[in-house]
């Protein structure tokens, strides 16, 4: 029986992907096998000695001490993808409200409380309405930073809307690659995107790279009047220069997905609360995301949509199977492999790949393991740690 905690809500659909003949599941379940959540902050002290795997319902893992995590041993999971849609919805509506004043027509027409003559209101709205004149998207060119599952949706969408995109992405994936429209036009460098951009949208991860990608250097070479919009990660954007480029006009508006006191005053300045994943499709799609990947883990011991470990599938066939996870040094294969003959073990079949400082294999062997074989492996230094699974 494998054990699995979850916190904060993880969709129903999700949960229900838990067998209860092989699954025990929910926030109550004590030295859990695996952690399931979504906002929850995961402290050290909650990765138990038997913790194999933290699932993170969403794409970001600032909330789960991932280098802890790959110092242990434990695999940590993400769902990229699974709520790309919900997010490139949210910023489509973002890019419709940034060309036209629609909040600011709806504001003042809900200000007409006291006109209560149908005349008189008709007669008010047209005389007004030239206050919120916009712009339409079509022919407008949209910079998208970052394309992977969201940032090629979003290219996609605005395509559909008539804009000309740009788009930059110095570490796209083979299968992003192969999502993104032709009629993107790629990049060489940011400082081009940005100077050939009306609006400029930003989907890349926090890391140190990204930290302060758009910074006081990099607005200077945004076109003047552009828009700026963040629902990546509030980290991505330096807002002490954001606030200097909107006071000079350099940028005229910033949509953003996250609340900042430092910009909150701006009347330019459009803040939803962290809403992008907020849909129940993208809840359940990233809660089932998460667990199918789980079972798949606990189950097999197969890695897929991991921040920390390499991706490794291998198909369960016959035999017995140990998952062996090591400090990605030379040597580990041949040792191995030696006390696996010092056993008379047969090796059926085998994976092995490595991700930075670690490295796992997966091994099909004939002849069930023994406690001693299992020993044995645990004695070399750089042994993280072994797993059994059943044929």
């Amino acid at each position: 029986m494998y054990k699995v905690q979850t916190f904060n809500q993880i969709a129903k659909r999700g949960l229900d992907q838990f067998m209860p003949e092989s699954f025990e599941q929910g926030p109550d379940v004590l030295e859990p096998h695996a952690l399931l959540l979504r906002s929850h902050k995961l402290q050290h002290a909650e990765l138990n000695s038997g913790l194999r795997a933290v699932a993170r319902a969403g794409a970001g893992v600032n909330n789960v001490p991932v280098e802890e995590c790959s110092r242990r041993g434990i695999v940590v999971f993400n769902t990229p993808g699974a709520n790309a849609n919900s997010v490139k919805e949210l910023v489509m509506t973002a890019l419709l409200l940034a060309s036209r004043d629609v909040l600011g027509g709806i504001q003042y027409v809900q200000g007409l409380t006291g006109v209560t003559d149908s005349g008189e209101l008709n007669s008010q709205v047209e005389s007004e309405k030239k206050r919120f004149k916009g712009k339409e998207l079509m022919g407008k060119s949209l910079g998208v930073v970052g394309l992977g599952a969201i940032g090629s949706l979003v290219a996609r969408a605005a395509l559909d809307m008539g804009m000309k995109v740009l788009g930059f992405d110095p570490a796209i994936s083979v299968d992003a690659a192969w999502q993104l429209p032709s009629e993107v036009q790629r990049m060489d460098d940011l400082s081009s995107l940005f100077t050939k951009s009306d609006y400029v949208t930003l989907h890349v991860p926090f890391i140190d790279a990204t930290k302060n990608l758009i910074n006081a250097e990099s607005l200077q070479s945004f076109r003047q009047g552009a828009v700026l919009l963040n629902f990546a990660r509030q980290g991505v954007v330096d807002e002490s220069a954001l606030s200097d480029a909107l006071n000079s006009k350099k940028i005229t508006a910033y949509f953003s997905d996250f609340p900042s006191v430092v910009l909150r005053d701006f009347t330019n300045v459009f803040s939803t609360p962290h809403l992008g994943a907020s849909t129940s499709e993208a809840e359940e799609n990233c809660a089932v995301m998460a667990a199918d990947q789980l079972i798949d883990f606990l189950k097999n011991g197969n890695i897929r949509n991991s921040v920390n470990f390499p991706r490794v599938t291998l198909e369960r066939t016959e035999g017995y199977r140990l998952a062996i996870t090591n400090n990605n040094v030379s040597g580990m294969l041949a040792q191995l492999l030696s006390i696996m003959a010092d056993h008379n073990i047969n090796v059926i079949d085998m994976i092995n790949k490595s991700h930075e400082e670690v490295a796992y294999n997966l091994i099909d062997i004939d002849t069930p393991p023994t406690d001693e074989l299992v020993a044995s492996i645990n004695t070399i230094d750089s042994v993280l740690n072994v797993r059994v699974f059943d044929s």
